[in-house]
């Protein structure tokens, strides 16, 4: 899925570059030196503490 929207096309941006692709998100782990079950906690963990995420 374009993971944004939810779509079942997982680097299909939909013309949108604010839309977060896969590719995006192994990018990131990969940058960040994570496997992809660590970035998923820190991104949950930081949209918890500023992004208003309950």
């Amino acid at each position: 899925m374009c993971i944004t929207c939810g779509c079942d096309e997982p680097e299909d941006n939909h013309g949108d570059p604010r839309h977060i692709t896969l590719s995006q998100f192994r990018q990131a782990a990969e940058a960040a030196e994570v496997d992809m079950r660590q970035l998923l906690q820190n991104i949950e963990q930081g949209l918890r503490r500023h992004g208003g995420v309950q």
